[in-house]
C-alpha cells in the first residue's frame, strides 16, 4: 500500500504519540508493514483489516512477555503468520483439521 508523504508523516506522528501515551517505548512501528497487512487482509472482509493489526500486536506483545522474542522479531513472525492466512481467507478455521498442529 502506498501512501503520500504527508500521511506517512502523519502515521508517523500519530505512531510515536500512541506508543508513548501508551508508554510503549521501544517500539519502533513498521507503518508500511502493518498498512500492507491490513490491505491484504480486506480479501478475507473489508473490516479485517483492524481486527488483523489487533490480533498481530496482542501476539507480539504475548511472545515479548514471555521472552521469546525481541519486540521487532516477534511482530514479523506474527504478520507473516497473518499474511499467509489471508490467502485462506475464512476457509481452515479453528475448526478445521489440522489447526491443532498449529502450536496454539
Amino acid at each position: 500500500m502506498t501512501v503520500s508523504s504527508d500521511e506517512e508523516l502523519a502515521l508517523a506522528q500519530w505512531s510515536r504519540r500512541l506508543t508513548q501515551a501508551l508508554q510503549i517505548l521501544d517500539l519502533e512501528v513498521d507503518t508500511q508493514m502493518i498498512l500492507q497487512l491490513a490491505e491484504e487482509s480486506r480479501s478475507v472482509s473489508p473490516s479485517a483489516g483492524p481486527l488483523s493489526a489487533f490480533i498481530v500486536g496482542f501476539a507480539a506483545g504475548q511472545a515479548t512477555n514471555s521472552g521469546k522474542k525481541e519486540v521487532q522479531s516477534a511482530v514479523e513472525t506474527a504478520v507473516q503468520k497473518a499474511r499467509g492466512l489471508v490467502s485462506d481467507g475464512t476457509q481452515d478455521g479453528p475448526d478445521s483439521k489440522g489447526w491443532v498442529d498449529s502450536a496454539q
